[in-house]
């Protein structure tokens, strides 16, 4: 039985604006990267008559039963999209749960690609997007690996060749639930990427950009402020921002070393918080 071994890349967000509400959910718009940290996906046919999907790894403790692959799987046999075929996943756990970093829909996304690429299932963009869009909102965003701008119309612009940046990633110990986060925007901007261009990607604009949800987060959870003030003064990164809802809260450094000393300093002060250097891909 052939094993294939996929890589699921952690999604970010280098900046995000909320610019409305339809229906339950928020419109965004964001730039979006993925970074080199990733989970580890193993993905063969079953020869039993269930999909057998199953976690390890670090992160892999109190995921929900009701997982995204799991509703991938679902929602393909619904639509008898695998002609009865069933497939044993294997996923290594290394990107943190309730982090701002997409785990579980990237994993999803990634798992649906390697599904069309082996032609296991035959469909067009739009019922792709259907289809992410009944898992959530944000697993259209990795079907792809480049470099995006998500519009608030929910089109996305993809970009390559962008230029790459270190990221010293640190998750407190706790989570930010994203609906409770949602749940307390009373704010809307207007957009601002409607132009999107890859200049976008660049520092001078970076900078000067934010992620909206992070004022949020930040009043609700003092600790999550302390420790952007912490990485602010720690070794002059270009610029430090929460990561979609959080409690994820990444430096930005043009210096490999810089990156790694910072952390140093990080795993002194905070020796309960999870911490790893990254690098934009």
């Amino acid at each position: 039985m052939k094993i294939s071994r996929i890589l699921s890349h952690a999604k970010i967000n280098l900046a995000l604006n909320i610019t409305g509400k339809k229906k339950s959910l928020h419109k965004i718009e964001s730039i979006i990267s993925f970074i080199e940290l990733h989970d580890v996906i193993s993905i063969s046919k079953n020869e039993s008559n269930y999909h057998q999907i199953t976690y390890y790894g670090k992160f892999s403790k109190n995921l929900s039963k009701n997982n995204t692959v799991k509703k991938l799987f679902q929602i393909l046999d619904k639509m008898s999209l695998l002609n009865g075929k069933k497939f044993k996943v294997k996923i290594k756990k290394n990107i943190p749960q309730e982090a701002g970093l997409g785990g579980g829909s990237m994993n999803a996304a990634n798992v649906l690609n390697y599904l069309i690429k082996k032609k296991f299932v035959k469909i067009g963009q739009q019922r792709i997007k259907k289809i992410c869009n009944l898992i959530g909102s944000d697993v259209i965003l990795g079907t792809n690996l480049s470099s995006r701008i998500l519009l608030s119309n929910d089109k996305i612009i993809e970009f390559y060749g962008c230029p790459k940046y270190f990221s010293l990633l640190v998750k407190p110990n706790f989570g930010c639930s994203t609906k409770k986060i949602y749940s307390s925007v009373r704010k809307f901007s207007k957009p601002q990427f409607n132009q999107p261009k890859k200049k976008m990607f660049s520092l001078k604009y970076l900078i000067n950009q934010k992620n909206a949800l992070e004022e949020i987060a930040l009043k609700k959870y003092p600790k999550l402020k302390k420790l952007k003030s912490f990485l602010v003064e720690t070794n002059n990164p270009i610029f430090v921002r929460m990561t979609g809802s959080g409690s994820t809260i990444i430096a930005y450094y043009n210096s490999f070393i810089n990156c790694k000393l910072a952390k140093a300093k990080i795993r002194r002060k905070y020796k309960n918080y999870w911490s790893i250097v990254s690098k934009t891909i």
